[in-house]
């Protein structure tokens, strides 16, 4: 059932982002393959301009083998895997650095130093993961939010989510923009709790008029196949027509985007938006073609 797929960087996403390109990104804890190579791969696409964080003596080792000079990029040297994020997130404050992107470091480990109050990373907003999903190249994107970052998120924190997930669709050219909010059903029902938030969060959405259709309940194949919606007689401008998909909880949208990765061979570029600078969390089983579409997609989030 496993995928042996190639994953490949959509081009629309790559496209935008170059328009924007390069910005300077800290790669944090650089002292993986893979982490360089991405980079070395987003330097090559005009996305970013690095610094890294890391043993210094690995990163210079690893670009050799890759065959990178990178003498002309900032190398900021710290051993210890635990430490390199509060040097990061000190770059991003004092403006040094427009991207925050994860290396070989856990995700808890980074995201304590970036929502360090003293640094003024965070405003008003909550902050919350989005993955942009596509297939091939050229395919129209899917975007799935939170399944990273918000664990159990509680209504406040989801409508924050929603907020911040409309306005990347709107960076990446959906300008009204369809939102399921998923449950296991369509139905309100009081022991499905999912369900009655998701009701709630249609009406606010309407009330602050919000610029997307959003609805819910929705169940996942009503949201994503027009097939299955008209079965079920079920009928809103959403139904089969998903640009995006909020999920309940970090389980829901995890399992999901890793199932795509895996059996089909999904492209899932994941950014932290909401904040004063993209944070790109991506899995550290992530390939390189899903971290330059990652880093891509933080820069669209600028």
């Amino acid at each position: 059932m496993l995928t042996n797929k190639n994953i490949v960087c959509p081009e629309n996403l790559l496209n935008i982002a170059k328009g924007k390109g390069p910005v300077k990104a800290v790669i944090v804890n650089a002292v993986k393959k893979v982490a360089i190579e991405s980079a070395k791969q987003a330097v090559e696409a005009n996305l970013i301009t690095p610094l890294f964080v890391g043993d210094k003596s690995l990163i210079e080792k690893i670009s050799k083998e890759i065959n990178w000079d990178i003498s002309k990029y900032e190398i900021f040297h710290e051993p210890d895997e635990n430490s390199t994020a509060p040097i990061a997130a000190k770059l991003a404050s004092e403006g040094k650095v427009k991207i925050i992107v994860k290396g070989h470091i856990h995700t808890d480990v980074l995201m304590k130093a970036v929502l360090k109050r003293d640094l003024n990373l965070i405003g008003k907003k909550r902050l919350s993961h989005v993955w942009h999903m596509t297939l091939e190249k050229n395919d129209k994107p899917f975007i799935i939010t939170d399944g990273a970052l918000n664990v159990l998120p509680k209504l406040e924190t989801k409508m924050h989510i929603l907020k911040n997930s409309v306005d990347f669709a709107n960076r990446i050219g959906i300008e009204k923009p369809k939102v399921s909010i998923l449950s296991a059903t369509e139905e309100v029902l009081e022991s499905v709790p999912s369900s009655v938030e998701a009701k709630e969060l249609t009406k606010r959405a309407k009330e602050e008029g919000i610029k997307a259709d959003v609805f819910g309940p929705m169940a996942f194949d009503n949201s994503v196949s027009e097939k299955a919606a008209q079965i079920k007689g079920i009928k809103n401008a959403v139904a089969g027509k998903t640009d995006i998909l909020l999920v309940p909880n970090v389980e829901a949208g995890n399992g999901l985007v890793k199932m795509m990765i895996f059996f089909m061979g999904a492209c899932a570029a994941g950014v932290v938006v909401g904040g004063k600078v993209p944070v790109v969390i991506t899995s550290r089983a992530d390939d390189t073609q899903a971290r330059l579409a990652s880093m891509a997609a933080a820069v669209v989030a600028l």
